[in-house]
């Protein structure tokens, strides 16, 4: 549905058969139900919970694919990264590098701001993408209004 809308909401009693016709009578179709329950109380403390053993977050710049089978590129991320390259390579500290992303609106994963600290350890990253990016047509056009820094 994409130029639809979405309406949610929260029940008070059973959810009653004449409700549900008269929502649809008015052009709704019921697309979901979710369900909850009072939780069980544990006997003791459940430790926090850990991430999986053997997953890990996609590498920053690439995203699981809609058939979650691959990698594709990350549309915003790619464009941090060639931001972040652009800034480096015309010698800027990475306090005035972070500050600049900032400014342009870019965050990390967690959506807190860049800082110099994470802009370092996005480093090895950078590097590691380096060849695709300087093939990147948008690299290319970008590179034309570098100025040169000797």
């Amino acid at each position: 549905m994409a130029d639809g809308e979405r309406i949610r909401e929260s029940l008070q009693g059973p959810l009653e058969a004449a409700y549900v016709k008269q929502r649809e009578q008015a052009g709704w179709k019921l697309v979901a139900v979710e369900w909850e329950r009072a939780a069980a109380a544990p006997a003791v403390a459940a430790p926090p919970a850990e991430p999986a053993a053997g997953l890990e977050d996609a590498p920053f710049g690439l995203r699981v694919a809609g058939d979650c089978e691959h990698l594709e590129q990350n549309p915003a991320e790619m464009q941090f990264l060639l931001s972040m390259m652009e800034l480096i390579i015309q010698d800027i500290s990475l306090v005035k590098v972070a500050e600049e992303l900032n400014r342009k609106g870019f965050r990390t994963r967690k959506g807190a701001e860049w800082g110099p600290v994470a802009v370092f350890n996005m480093l090895p990253r950078l590097i590691e993408l380096t060849p695709q990016i300087f093939n990147n047509e948008e690299w290319l056009e970008r590179r034309k209004h570098l100025s040169l820094v000797y």
